[in-house]
């Protein structure tokens, strides 16, 4: 930064200070001291000073030169590393990673409105996400969690919401959450139910094995009514099948065993990077490196934390699901998957993909109070990402793929003040987000 810039960012910083004085009161905050990672993956600054005002930023800077408004809660930040508030792309709020899905569906589908959804949604809110992406729930369910949410009736994270996936021939047991595809007609009428319902984006599952009318019938619908559609990947041929049909962004990473991608896929991937529109890809890869991590112990379960938000009954019910990962129906194939991770993750990424933050929690094994951080330590472990870059693709770049970085996703005066903090230095220990101990969201501290 030029002194020009230097002197002009201090006096603005004390004008707002100033401004700030005039109406200070209790709903006037300081959070004060820490090194503050602001979203934007530039530089750390020191001894930071984030001033909130209601339920929005209204000033950042340092100690010595923001003044804190005389009568402002000051909160202290002193050790710790601040950042905005957690995005992430890919959860399944219908789902707690219980380790048997028929039994999970059987009893607890039906209480997936009142009670599981408000569960999850809480969880990831104490776990440090703000914002999050819900990727296949009942449609009236996740209308009606979202609403609440957004009415203050029960905390949980922003969400963004699609509703039921649309598939080609999802098993009977899960049409709850994923719709079937049978001819264009079905499609189009499926897909403007989806839209006439409110939802936030289309999100189609496995797109290799739909007809090519269905798909366009779906896509015409997301284009009529300005509405995104996301493709959930199953399979690798649905890579270039979606990205030629136009779809907005990739989630999951499909059950291939090839370390790369197919050239067509990749073709499609540097196409779209050669355009200065790279692809966003959230990958879900930690439900993988978690799966394979409680292989070996499950001592992380006995950690208490998860269960923040959980009704005990339904935590001590998914515990006791995961007493011995390596006998659950996903074990096998997820295992040979670990082997090729880093692979195809890096391959996307040589490609032009633009790699954010999705946990899938909710995944067997993937509770969501765990999920989200082991997505970002992920993206650093497997796909190469420095501590810098992972902290952005969970937090500003999440929120651009949501169209929502005018409001969240960096702390930046005007924003929402969605922000958390951990004990010690993030960039030299990306897993500090495991224990995240200050959490606000649009103004109102819930831990």
């Amino acid at each position: 930064m030029s002194g020009t810039a230097r002197t002009l960012a201090t006096h603005l910083a004390a004008l707002a200070a100033c401004l700030l004085a005039a109406t200070a009161g209790a709903e006037v905050r300081a959070l004060v001291g820490g090194t503050l990672l602001d979203g934007s993956g530039g530089p750390p600054l020191a001894d930071s000073v984030i001033l909130i005002d209601g339920e929005r930023i209204a000033a950042v800077g340092q100690v010595g030169s923001l003044e804190v408004p005389a009568g402002a809660t000051v909160i202290s930040t002193e050790g710790m590393t601040v950042l905005p508030g957690l995005v992430d792309l890919q959860v399944r709020l219908a789902e707690l990673g219980h380790g048997d899905r028929a039994r999970w569906q059987e009893l607890y589908g039906p209480l997936a409105e009142r009670v599981v959804m408000p569960a999850a949604a809480q969880s990831l809110l104490l776990a440090g996400v703000t914002t999050a992406r819900d990727v296949g729930s009942p449609l009236e369910a996740a209308l009606s969690v979202r609403e609440r949410i957004r009415n203050q009736r029960i905390p949980g994270p922003t969400l963004v919401v699609a509703g039921p996936a649309l598939e080609h021939d999802p098993p009977m047991r899960a049409r709850a959450v994923r719709w079937p595809v049978a001819g264009a007609a079905d499609a189009r009428q499926k897909a403007e139910r989806l839209v006439r319902a409110g939802v936030d984006f289309l999100l189609v599952s496995g797109p290799a094995d739909l007809a090519d009318a269905e798909l366009e019938a779906i896509a015409a619908v997301a284009r009529a009514n300005g509405v995104p559609w996301q493709a959930e990947v199953r399979r690798d041929a649905d890579v270039a099948r979606a990205l030629e049909a136009g779809a907005q962004g990739l989630i999951g990473l499909g059950s291939g065993l090839d370390p790369d991608w197919p050239v067509a896929a990749l073709v499609e991937l540097r196409a779209r990077a050669a355009r200065e529109t790279p692809v966003p890809w959230s990958a879900g890869a930690s439900a993988l490196t978690d799966l394979e991590w409680l292989r070996s112990t499950t001592e992380p379960l006995d950690d208490p934390r998860w269960r923040e938000g959980i009704p005990r009954v339904i935590a001590d019910d998914v515990r006791a699901s995961l007493a011995d990962p390596a006998q659950l129906a996903e074990s096998e194939l997820p295992v040979l998957r670990r082997g090729v991770l880093a692979g195809r993750l890096r391959s996307a990424r040589a490609a032009g993909a633009r790699l954010v933050a999705g946990s899938d929690a909710g995944e067997p094994g993937h509770v969501p109070g765990r999920a989200t951080w082991q997505e970002v330590e992920a993206l650093v472990l497997e796909a190469g990402l420095s501590p810098a870059e992972a902290v952005r693709a969970a937090t500003l770049d999440g929120a651009q793929v949501l169209g929502l970085e005018h409001e969240t996703g960096s702390i930046t005066a005007g924003k929402y003040a969605d922000v958390i903090a951990v004990r010690g230095d993030l960039l030299r220990h990306i897993d500090r987000l495991e224990d995240v101990e200050l959490v606000i969201r649009h103004g109102m501290r819930v831990r």
